[in-house]
């Protein structure tokens, strides 16, 4: 689970609800991390092939970015 703070607290009503790969890919991602890191990190923590693993990292970071939820 994500609770919007800061700014983002008046944008966002509510909370976001993740999945057990999304919430690890959150976590990773609050140290500043390659997307191919992200998918080397996928593949050591579950039963994933890197195909999938692929997908589901360009799919959160897409929904991220989609949300402002980036930093540049």
């Amino acid at each position: 689970m994500a609770v919007p703070v800061g700014s983002r607290t008046a944008e966002l009503n509510g909370i976001i609800a993740l999945n057990e790969t999304a919430a690890f890919l959150w976590g990773f991602f609050q140290e500043e991390h390659t997307e191919e890191e992200a998918v080397q990190a996928l593949l050591r923590e579950f039963d994933v092939d890197e195909e999938t693993a692929g997908r589901s990292v360009k799919r959160l970071v897409e929904q991220m970015a989609a949300e402002g939820l980036l930093e540049e």
